[in-house]
């Protein structure tokens, strides 16, 4: 009864437009304190445990660094590097897009970051060539979840702190799903370009252009190579490479690129600050209402609910996934692997599913609700710079989810694309 009070209390908050971060802690509050669930010192404890967690110190230090990559320069130049390798085909800017937000989410960890970075610079070049603004917008917001499945990501490192799973090896599980979904995307394009019969500028392959493309975007390309081969190279680790990737970005941007001032570096403080806070502040109050789920029993009773209903992985593994799409359409990602993680994670691996996987799973299905109204980030990000409707960028999203929904049941069927190179680095 107390964990019915619970949600409704938090549906409340959350309907009456309270912060997410706020109805949790709230909402718990009203239970511990009106309902005897526990002690009043419940919620502080779970806070200081929550907060007190050297995993959790990778989250902000990555977005600062992916902030720093931005206003510092480097998302540019991958852009025009990018561009001069494919620049000559049919919808080269369109390839050159996924690419370079596949690229950048090896940065910045972040789904809303890799759309404003690459947007920004790419949706008014596509308009310049003759690309439609919902073309380019919606591809562009697809594009961006990428962010969050490509290493290092920031919902892979709230999964793991939440599960007790390797944060490395969850890094590895999404490597190949990210490659994929980028696959994916560049396949949609292409054959959206010529049912469109559009018909945009091209540029002439030049390896002068290449060359000099290269050589300004060098200390940028080298960026994903020194964060992510010094974890698997087992020089550092997730939390100090995020540290690392600060000072890179802070070097590069203001030393070698020279587009970090002063004024800069402290605006970017201060953005980052603030979007930091927002998410340490869900960290934190969302520990209490997890740890008064598990008082309840919620996961068990839930568990016990789902086998009663089917004892069928693949069942069980549908309904979950229809679940999570719809969640994600209303909650925040990572609000919703807090959350949800205490609550899924023990019917998941209880029926045999790999811990691994399932974080892959979730975090999927939870960066489709990126593309997704009413809270899709991507598309309010991607319709403040393009100047087109949030209606408008999800009618021309239709063909890029039909490519998630497939890629996610490939995902959860098959089991071997996210867990090969987990296994294989174990192998070796």
């Amino acid at each position: 009864m107390d964990s019915l009070i619970l949600f409704i209390l938090l549906l409340v908050f959350i309907a009456l437009g309270v912060p997410i971060a706020v109805s949790l802690g709230m909402s718990s509050l009203v239970v511990i304190m009106f309902f005897n669930t526990s002690t009043y010192l419940f919620q502080s404890r779970s806070i200081v445990t929550a907060i007190n967690s050297y995993p959790l110190l990778a989250v902000p230090l990555f977005i600062l660094a992916g902030d720093l990559m931005y206003t510092g320069g480097l998302s540019r130049r991958i852009i025009l590097f990018f561009e001069s390798l494919v620049g000559h085909l049919e919808g080269s800017l369109a390839y050159a897009n996924v690419i370079a937000s596949t690229f950048f989410a090896a940065i910045s960890g972040s789904s809303p970051a890799t759309v404003s970075a690459i947007g920004t610079n790419l949706i008014p070049e596509m308009e310049k060539r003759g690309y439609p603004k919902d073309y380019s917008a919606s591809l562009t917001a697809a594009s961006g979840m990428i962010g969050v499945m490509i290493p290092p990501s920031i919902p892979f490192i709230m999964y793991g702190i939440a599960s007790e799973q390797s944060i490395s090896i969850l890094f590895l599980a999404g490597i190949v799903p990210g490659l994929l979904f980028a696959v994916g995307y560049m396949i949609m394009a292409s054959i959206l370009y010529k049912i469109r019969k559009l018909k945009c500028t091209k540029r002439e392959f030049e390896i002068s252009n290449i060359i000099k493309t290269f050589k300004e975007a060098f200390w940028a390309l080298l960026a994903p190579i020194i964060i992510l081969g010094g974890i698997y190279g087992g020089i550092f680790s997730p939390t100090e490479a995020a540290a690392i990737s600060v000072f890179y970005a802070l070097v590069i941007g203001f030393f070698i690129y020279k587009e970090l001032t002063l004024e800069i570096i402290y605006k970017t403080f201060i953005k980052s600050t603030l979007t930091c806070g927002s998410v340490l502040s869900l960290v934190v109050f969302a520990s209490t209402f997890g740890r008064l789920l598990t008082l309840e029993q919620v996961p068990v009773k839930l568990a016990e609910w789902i086998i009663g209903f089917s004892d069928n992985p693949i069942i069980v593994l549908l309904l979950i996934n229809i679940f999570l799409l719809f969640v994600g359409m209303f909650m925040e990602t990572i609000a919703s692997i807090i959350i949800l993680t205490p609550i899924l994670f023990p019917v998941v691996t209880n029926m045999g599913v790999d811990p691994i996987l399932f974080g892959v799973i979730l975090t999927v299905n939870l960066a489709i609700g990126f593309c997704t109204p009413p809270l899709g980030v991507n598309l309010f990000i991607a319709s403040k710079i393009s100047g087109l409707s949030i209606e408008k960028i999800s009618k021309s999203m239709i063909p890029y989810f039909i490519v998630m929904i497939i890629l996610l049941l490939l995902i959860t069927f098959v089991p071997s694309i996210s867990l090969f190179l987990p296994k294989l680095s174990l192998a070796i």
